[in-house]
């Protein structure tokens, strides 16, 4: 497997555009008669464009996914859902299919009334602006952000196993209110593998458990998350090569956006091994990259491990303290600061100065060996910093 250039548009006959105007985007993707498959959020307070979207892409079909940033046309009744049909038929309409082929994303405000006059506009001018390219690519991956400080793509070529090139490209947005179970985020998906809708469904839920259900921003759970993933089915196809090339996509986009975290100015991943059940595994990595007091440390560059280890306790998974190991680690250094229960990086040693040294680096691995089992599972998140407070007193929600 290999990094390309191209994100979405790395994909054959996949068509993409995206336009900003002061606050608001909008993003169209065209991927016509394509299998398809989605996640969406798990929040009981669903945007119309989730209610619409469950609904058009119940058959496993689409052709394309157009999105608006600036306005989550959420809590906004009838009125939200007729806007969010209304911006599926000027797309549907321009590119020749049925309306039900097309799925739409909003993220923004909650509560507020579209401003439909500018989202057409700007979805128009993307209509007249389709094209098969890296720059169209990044055109539409930039047109959905809203707090996030840069855009989020990649894509990847693999070989399948009866010999088939494939590739997979996807664009994602999102920076707060992220939290497992998906988070404010909207990512979408294409390849050019052969499956079913089921097959898809199947294969993008096991790269969601990994990757975006591992992440962890503020914890908070937004209202209109929805993860798409359109096959065009020009290649071979689907097998394991494919399902490990799209958990390596979702992973890495899942890690751009730990790192562009609201007011983050540090990335961090948390791996637990030796968990009794895959559950548990999960269960205290997201504990930890959740936690605010193992966030804020994170911050102050304090090798507060006693947070850590709190975190894996309160998450329920099984432990013992008396064998639990917990390492920490930057790009050129590591230091095990507890080993199998015995803590080393007690005050005026050489390992707690090591560790004061890896807790200055931007990026910071915090390893845990729970030492009961064979799971491992990894979550990833970021620092809590004063720029967060300040970025959600100054947005209006």
């Amino acid at each position: 497997m290999k990094i390309i250039k191209g994100g979405l548009c790395a994909v054959n006959n996949v068509t993409a555009y995206g336009k900003k105007k002061g606050k608001y985007g909008a993003a169209v993707i065209v991927c016509k008669e394509s299998q398809a498959a989605a996640v969406f959020t798990s929040n009981k307070v669903v945007a119309a464009p989730i209610v619409v979207s469950k609904k058009n892409i119940s058959n496993g079909k689409l052709s394309a996914i157009v999105t608006n940033s600036g306005n989550a046309n959420c809590f906004t009744g009838k009125e939200g859902l007729k806007d969010a049909n209304n911006m599926i038929d000027l797309v549907a309409k321009k590119i020749g299919v049925k309306p039900e082929d097309v799925v739409v994303g909003s993220t923004g405000v909650i509560g507020r009334k579209m401003p439909m006059e500018t989202i057409n506009n700007l979805i128009k001018e993307c209509l007249e602006n389709l094209e098969n390219s890296a720059e169209a690519s990044k055109k539409a991956a930039e047109a959905i952000l809203t707090t996030d400080k840069f855009s989020k793509e990649i894509s990847v070529e693999t070989f399948l196993k009866d010999g088939n090139k494939v590739r997979i490209g996807g664009i994602v947005k999102g920076s707060g209110m992220i939290e497992p179970n998906m988070g404010t985020m909207l990512g979408y998906l294409t390849t050019d593998v052969k499956a079913s809708p089921s097959q898809l469904q199947e294969a993008l839920k096991k790269a969601v458990d990994v990757s975006f259900n591992m992440l962890v921003i503020d914890g908070d759970e937004s209202t209109n998350d929805m993860v798409v993933l359109m096959a065009n089915g020009k290649s071979g196809e689907i097998d394991q090569n494919f399902q490990e090339a799209l958990e390596f996509v979702c992973q890495e986009l899942a890690k751009m956006m730990a790192k562009d975290g609201e007011g983050a100015t540090k990335y961090m991943e948390v791996t637990v091994n030796g968990a009794q059940t895959s559950e548990d595994a999960k269960k205290a990595a997201k504990a930890v990259a959740k936690s605010p007091l193992v966030k804020t440390a994170l911050f102050g560059a304090d090798p507060n491990w006693g947070r850590i280890v709190a975190a894996v306790g309160y998450s329920r998974a099984q432990m013992d303290e008396n064998i639990i190991s917990v390492t920490l680690e930057s790009e050129s250094k590591s230091v095990d600061i507890i080993d199998k229960g015995v803590v080393r990086a007690y005050q005026g040693s050489n390992e707690l100065e090591v560790a004061e040294e890896i807790m200055k680096n931007k990026e910071i691995n915090i390893i845990i060996d729970i030492g009961l089992g064979d799971y491992t599972a990894v979550a990833y998140g970021c620092d809590l910093s004063y720029d967060y407070v300040k970025i959600n007193a100054e947005y209006t929600t």
